[in-house]
């Protein structure tokens, strides 16, 4: 099978099914009808296509986010905000004793550029990763057209607050129209009163309203930002796509519904805990589990975040804490 080198992607022509097959340094990945197959050079893994799919649309629209992104127990990221680790069973006591475990470190565009062209070759026409799976075909079979449209959505990142006049704006009807499940929200938006001179400066919206018009699922969106404090709300249907490994805390505040966390020790994935979370309920995730998300229908959540580039490093170092709150 002939190879390609086109901006540090490195991809086959198409296979018997019609996916192209990528390699990444020492990892190889190609998928068939059903399933994405992952290969390294003490090992090699199999996943549903389904799950790498939408554990991939995450990775890529997040830019690998913050920490770990592991696609399921064996195969993820880490992002170190310039290079990101590909790894294979590193965080998986199992795969690290029987020394199958792998991990190589790439320059970010190089991750970037290789996962972006993945996703796009082996998303098929009609399947949506970002969506839930009521709302979308199914991801299965061989090559049929493709959804570049979907995977390459432009992520909801505002650069001071929703509705401040230039900046990320109020959904509507045209664009956004009210999701099957958040009929009932009402949509009605405050009326903001300035001050003369101070139009521009003020701005007000309906944080419900805005979410209930969401087209994506585990998805968090900017929609406010004071220095390095963000508000990230998202919604929530199914299952968290990623197991997310911080490496800051994370602030959870559940908006509606109730969503399902199952809790693990970070490097081991150990059980450390299970919270179910109901509308009203806070909490906060530590620097050091992983998490994966459980919503039996679909709820409204809101994730605050530290974005400090210095943070990891100070955790590490242990100036900072792994644990948002002393008893």
């Amino acid at each position: 099978m002939s190879t390609t080198d086109i901006t540090n992607v490195m991809a086959s022509e198409p296979n018997r099914e019609g996916y192209r097959e990528f390699t990444l340094g020492h990892f190889h990945f190609r998928r068939d009808e059903y399933f994405a197959y992952v290969t390294w050079p003490t090992g090699d893994h199999v996943m549903s296509i389904d799950d790498f799919l939408r554990a991939m649309q995450r990775d890529v629209a997040w830019d690998f986010f913050y920490g770990t992104v592991n696609f399921d127990a064996v195969v993820g990221t880490v992002n170190h905000y310039g290079t990101v680790d590909l790894f294979a069973g590193r965080f998986n006591e199992v795969y690290r004793k029987a020394e199958r475990d792998y991990m190589e470190n790439f320059p970010t565009p190089d991750i970037r550029e290789t996962f972006k062209s993945m996703l796009d070759d082996w998303t098929i026409d009609g399947f949506d990763p970002f969506a839930s799976p009521a709302e979308t075909d199914k991801p299965f079979g061989v090559k049929a057209g493709s959804n570049t449209e979907a995977v390459t959505r432009r992520r909801v990142a505002a650069a001071r607050m929703v509705g401040v006049a230039g900046d990320e704006q109020i959904r509507t009807d045209e664009t956004h129209p009210i999701n099957r499940m958040f009929a009932d929200v009402p949509q009605d938006e405050p009326t903001v009163h300035a001050e003369p001179w101070f139009e521009d400066q003020l701005a007000a919206f309906n944080l419900f309203a805005y979410l209930s018009r969401s087209n994506v699922t585990w998805n968090p969106s900017v929609v406010s930002v004071c220095k390095d404090s963000l508000y990230c709300p998202t919604t929530e249907e199914y299952i968290l796509p990623i197991i997310h490994g911080n490496d800051r805390v994370e602030w959870f505040v559940q908006l509606s519904d109730e969503i399902q966390w199952v809790v693990e020790d970070g490097n081991t994935g150990v059980l450390r805990s299970k919270v179910t979370m109901r509308a009203g309920d806070v909490a906060a995730m530590p620097a050091d589990i992983r998490h994966q998300g459980y919503s039996p229908k679909r709820s409204m959540l809101l994730v605050w975040e530290n974005a400090s580039a210095e943070l990891p490093e100070l955790i590490r170092t242990g100036k900072a804490p792994q644990h948002p709150v002393d008893f």
